[in-house]
């Protein structure tokens, strides 16, 4: 599918702030003791220094005291522990990606519940990427990344999806190519991805991601922006690795923009070019 239902990312806003510093009162201005440059500054009391040194040490005591403190309420303590989010859930595994690729994506993942998450952010990552905007292109990533059912009936939905209308008004000529001198860009970045059910023959696992769409270039209409979304597969043991046999989008959840400058048309492009994607593994 495309990286929405709506063919595009959407509008990405930017947040604005200000602030300001407020106060009263006379302002007190020390003049200096001697010659700014050749003259020596008057000294601390040693009392004041004094009196510094030793706060800063009961801190630290203070500070050493309390983490090594033992008993208390270990009953509490417990029960804390137990409502906090565990690391794991978020953790990286630390398995290595796999080694193996069909038509440029990675396949033959391990039959487990990492395994399924690994498969699932990669293959959103396929599936909003430029190639989805060409035919040829679109059917191989079907057929290998959907069950045998599932590639069967959505071909030709998609096919009339992308028709030569959409393209247009990506920029694109009716075979998915932008005009000389610009950059289409069409990217996925998983963030995360979390698994609400599974066993060794299905799973549904949701990835939530970052995503980028536009056309880069002098004479563009329509700028690169970005967007945030979760994309959610239902997936299959099939032929000896995860096949999706359904996949649905919704918005969200985005943090609030921040206040980088956008980059240029010619950044943009440039980027593009130089940083390739990854491979990734739960």
């Amino acid at each position: 599918m495309s990286l929405g239902d709506d063919h595009g990312y959407g509008d990405s806003a930017r947040a604005e702030s200000s602030g300001e510093y407020g106060g009263s009162g006379t302002t007190r201005t020390r003049l200096p003791d001697s010659d700014s440059y050749g003259g020596a500054r008057r000294g601390r009391s040693s009392s004041r220094s004094l009196v510094t040194v030793v706060g800063v040490v009961v801190v630290l005591i203070a500070a050493i005291a309390f983490a090594n403190r033992g008993g208390g309420d270990s009953a509490g303590s417990a029960a804390e522990s137990q409502d906090r989010p565990q690391t794991s859930t978020t953790a990286p595994s630390g398995t290595q990606p796999v080694q193996t690729t069909n038509n440029g994506v990675p396949s033959g993942f391990p039959r487990t519940e990492q395994g399924a998450q690994s498969a699932a952010a990669n293959y959103a990552v396929a599936l909003g990427s430029t190639q989805m905007f060409h035919k040829d292109a679109r059917h191989a990533l079907v057929d290998g990344l959907f069950t045998a059912e599932a590639a069967a009936r959505l071909k030709a939905p998609m096919d009339q999806a992308y028709s030569a209308d959409f393209l247009k008004t990506m920029g694109l000529d009716a075979n998915g190519n932008p005009p000389t001198g610009n950059t289409f860009v069409s990217r996925v970045v998983p963030v995360g991805t979390t698994v609400s059910a599974y066993t060794d023959a299905t799973t549904k696992v949701a990835v939530w991601y970052m995503g980028m769409i536009g056309m880069s270039g002098e004479r563009s209409t329509d700028p690169v922006t970005s967007t945030w979304k979760t994309w959610t597969f239902d997936l299959r043991w099939a032929d000896g690795d995860w096949k999706i046999t359904e996949d649905t989008q919704t918005d969200g959840p985005a943090p609030v923009p921040g206040d980088d400058r956008a980059a240029t048309s010619d950044e943009i492009s440039k980027a593009i070019e130089e940083y390739g994607g990854f491979t990734y593994a739960r």
